[in-house]
Formats: structure tokens, C-alpha cells, sequence
């Protein structure tokens, strides 16, 4: 079994909440796949899940080029056992976000996400679907329409409700990439049983509650 969390912040329309339950969706296809889909208003009810996840895909809307805000406190909840421990070492992690607009600084957004996984010791999976939308023979139908590699890119317009927007090709590259980042968990998780790692002990999380952070570390 592969375990699989997405962690997302929503706190505008709901699109990036759309867009967490298409690549949860994308994720459950894979058979065998265990997927929790956790707002980061709920991690403090759920840091047990994420820290026998196999891998854990990251959410936020692209707000001002950057992460949301709750989705950095987040992260910084992470600064001091997960970090020093290395609890999240070689846990695969991946990215999602969207904006109103066509780029909206996108790709910053992401990049902070991978900074953030690589502080972790974590392993990034990129977005596997080939760009879209290249040429006039393509169209706002096609797959990765935002041409984004990094990871998931979706753009939903400021004046549309989240049961329109994003649109569904959007939608559809968001559960391909979930999918996609299950299947390498999935490869991995079975190559770790047939060829395990004898430099050092991986960190046992289970059962492990809120993590401390680094005021709460003994000096």
C-alpha cells in the first residue's frame, strides 16, 4: 500500500480545494493508493497521517507570487523536529497552485514549495504531462495549458465560482499529476523493501504526534 497526503491551503473561492481533490482523485486510480486530503487548518488533527505518508503533495493558491500565508505558518510548523530529526527524509513530495492570472507568478510559488520539501530532505516530483497550448492548432482544452513543468499549474478567472473554474483541463492535468506522483511513490516504497538503505536508520514516525518546533526543542 502507498500512503499519499495533500496538504492544501483554500481560504478565497475553493479552486485550490477543487483542485486538491482532483489530484487526490488522480492518486486514488493507483491501486493499492491509501490518500488523505488535509486542509492545513486540520494538520494538527492529522500529523500522525503525514508522517507515515509516502509521499505528500503540496497546495496553495499563488497569492501576491507566493504562498498563502496559513500555508507558510505550515510550513514553518515543520522548522524543528520534522527538520532536525529528518522525519520527512525521502518521502516524495510534489506541488499544485493557481492563480487569476495567466502566469500571477506562478512558478515562484512552486519553487518556494521545493525549497521547502528540499529543507525536509524530501524528493520532488515534477509535472510529467507534456505543455499544451504551444501553437494555433492548440487550445485552452489541452493538458499543462500553463505549460508548467515544476509542477501543476491551473489558472481560474477572479470572476467565476469554483464549480466552473478552473476549467477541466486543468482539472484533468491536476489528477494525471496526482497519479503520476503516486505511481513513483508506489515504485519507490517497493524498491526500498527489496533494496533498503544500510547508511542509517530511517526515522520511525509512527504514532508520532504534533512535531515540536524549534523554541519548544530541549537546548
Amino acid at each position: 500500500m502507498t500512503k499519499v497526503s495533500v496538504v492544501y491551503d483554500s481560504s478565497f473561492k475553493g479552486q485550490t480545494a477543487v483542485l486538491a481533490e482532483c489530484v487526490a482523485e488522480g492518486a486514488r486510480s493507483v491501486e493499492g493508493a491509501e490518500v488523505h486530503v488535509i486542509h492545513v487548518d486540520q494538520v494538527p488533527d492529522h500529523w500522525s497521517t503525514l508522517h507515515t505518508s509516502d509521499a505528500i503533495i503540496f497546495g496553495s493558491p499563488t497569492y501576491i507570487g507566493s504562498v498563502s500565508g496559513k500555508f507558510k505558518l505550515f510550513i514553518e510548523q515543520l522548522a524543528g523536529e520534522v527538520w532536525l530529526k529528518r522525519m520527512w527524509k525521502n518521502k516524495f513530495a510534489a506541488g499544485f497552485t493557481i492563480s487569476a492570472g495567466r502566469s500571477g507568478d506562478k512558478l515562484n510559488c512552486l519553487t518556494q514549495m521545493v525549497i521547502f520539501a528540499s529543507q525536509m530532505a524530501m524528493i520532488w516530483v515534477p509535472q510529467h504531462v507534456l505543455g499544451g497550448n504551444y501553437s494555433t492548432a492548440g487550445s485552452e482544452e489541452d493538458l499543462n495549458r500553463m505549460a508548467g513543468y515544476l509542477g501543476a499549474m491551473a489558472q481560474g478567472n477572479i470572476d467565476e465560482p469554483a464549480d466552473v473554474s478552473p476549467p477541466e483541463s486543468d482539472r484533468e492535468t491536476a489528477r494525471q499529476h496526482g497519479r503520476h506522483v503516486t505511481q513513483v511513490a508506489a515504485q519507490f516504497v517497493e524498491g526500498q523493501r527489496a533494496l533498503p538503505f544500510q547508511e542509517e536508520t530511517p526515522y520511525d514516525a509512527e504514532g508520532e504526534g504534533r512535531p515540536l518546533g524549534l523554541a519548544e526543542l530541549p537546548g
